[in-house]
Formats: structure tokens, sequence, C-alpha cells
């Protein structure tokens, strides 16, 4: 067998490297349509979302913002969202905010929950989206900040509200009944 020319082994590299972006595509746009995400192989208290989201903060504490992200390198808002839910729950989202926005069931603010998605106008055509950890905090990539908590008390994100997902199937937690996140937000937030 004889060597391949330079413009045979180009022409081979360039076939190569399109085919591996339409199969990656075509995975990646397989995983996304879907309007609501697998069921996760169970249920989740309160206090074990919140337990799993805290420590996963921790971890992704000032990663980088980056646009289209997905690592610990670099990572969007929605990026985040995806792969939280993936490490934390084996649960699969969509990838953008638009589809995130779509998945689930809606769940009023006074009803929040840890590990609920909450959404965010903060320009005209602007979507952002955070996930929710409990007492008005969420976790979110902020693009000034990179990965942080905030809390939606903050007059910036009151004014950007948008609206709140529920994708975690939730179990009963007896030992928050009596302080659980949801008055914690309803009477701190005036929501």
């Amino acid at each position: 067998m004889g060597r391949i020319p330079w413009t045979g082994r180009l022409s081979l590299f360039v076939l190569l490297c399109v085919g591996g972006m339409l199969v990656s595509g075509c995975s990646s746009s397989a995983e996304t349509t879907s309007g609501s995400p697998p069921s996760p192989e169970r249920s989740w208290t309160p206090a074990e979302a919140e337990s799993r989201l805290r420590a996963a903060a921790a971890r992704w504490d000032s990663t980088p913002h980056q646009l289209g992200g997905t690592s610990q390198r670099g990572v969007d808002c929605s990026g985040l969202v995806q792969s939280v839910f993936t490490t934390e729950f084996r649960v699969r989202v969509p990838r953008t905010t638009e589809q995130q926005a779509r998945t689930g069931r809606s769940v009023p603010r006074a009803q929040l929950r840890p590990g609920d998605l909450v959404f965010f106008r903060p320009e005209w055509k602007e979507r952002h989206v955070g996930i929710y950890l409990s007492d008005g905090e969420f976790l979110h990539a902020s693009s000034s900040s990179g990965v942080t908590v905030s809390n939606l008390r903050r007059d910036y994100w009151t004014e950007r509200w948008w609206q709140a997902r529920r994708l975690l199937p939730m179990a009963a937690d007896s030992t928050r009944a009596s302080s659980s996140p949801d008055r914690a937000a309803s009477s701190t937030v005036g929501w």
C-alpha cells in the first residue's frame, strides 16, 4: 500500500472533521429537542436536592463565564444547568435556556423548592436561567462574575423575574416541614 499524497491526507482529515461534527451535532440535537427530561430514577426531598446543589455550587464556584461553554473551564447559564442536573441528579435537560424554559412544569415563585429552575429576562431578547437553592438563593453563571450564588431578593433579579420550572420529582421532607424554602422565600421576598 503506497503513501497517500498530501492533498489526499488533507481531504481525508477534512472529511473526518466534518463527519465528526455532523455526528456530534445529531446526537446533541436529539437530546435537546425533548419537551421534558427523562424521569430520574427516584424522587428527591428538598433537603437532599439542596445538599447536592450546595456541593455542586462549591465545585463550580468562580468558574468563568463562557458563551456556549459546558465545563469548569468556562460555562454559560444553560450549560451550567445542564451539567449540574446530569451530574447531580442523572437528569438530562435541553441545552438552551429557551428549551429549558419549556421543560418540566411551571411553579409559582411562592412555591420554589431546591432544584427548581428560575428564569429571568435581563434584556429585551435575552433570557437567563439559574437553579434555586433555598432561602431566596440560586446558583447561576453570571456573565460578569462567572458561576456564583445570588439572591432573588435583590432588586435586579426581582425586576427581571420571568418564571420557574420544576424538573425534579420531589418527595416529602418532614425535617423541613416547618421551615420550608417556600415559606422562607414567600415571607422574606414578598412573593
